[in-house]
């Protein structure tokens, strides 16, 4: 599996690193929710979340990844403390692997990396939240041994969509 070679590492992001987020943020959120969030609402996200916006995430210095493969930047995960009460301490807020390279293990990398910074930072117990409708998500997470827990409704523009939180004790 490549995901385990030498050509992968996990790292924090860099300054440098925000032109690339750029264009996995794009490609990642075109691939997984065209069709899902309203069009217009969805290019509204991907054109807020440009290079200023990336370096200014990075510059903050709160739980930013970078997975690379080969040299290039493949995905990101962003992580830190909770946005709920609850069992779970720690939250994954965003996970993304560029669609070029998903399905290899870059994914897992990811997200262990993340769960490994959770616990250096003595945060137990792990959710992540997902869209209802995103199954590729669902089904990695409940391969990581996460189980749903809870349902919500979000809107995303003119339109509610349902999360669904994964957790791990």
């Amino acid at each position: 599996m490549l995901g385990w070679r030498s050509d992968v590492l996990v790292r924090s992001a860099k300054v440098a690193d925000a032109g690339a987020l750029v264009k996995v943020f794009a490609d990642t959120w075109r691939g997984a929710y065209a069709g899902v969030i309203p069009s217009d609402h969805l290019d509204g996200l991907i054109r807020r979340r440009n290079k200023t916006w990336w370096t200014a995430a990075i510059r903050s210095g709160d739980g930013l990844l970078v997975v690379e493969h080969e040299g290039k930047i493949a995905g990101y995960a962003t992580y830190g403390a909770a946005r709920g009460r609850g069992k779970h301490q720690g939250e994954i807020y965003e996970l993304y692997v560029a669609p070029i390279y998903q399905g290899v293990g870059l994914g897992e990398h990811l997200f262990e990396a993340c769960r490994a910074r959770l616990d250096g930072r003595g945060l137990r117990g792990l959710v992540v939240w997902a869209l209802a409708a995103n199954d590729m998500a669902a089904d990695f997470y409940w391969r990581r041994g996460g189980r749903p827990f809870k349902s919500v409704r979000e809107p995303f523009g003119k339109a509610q969509l349902d999360k669904v939180g994964f957790g791990w004790a």
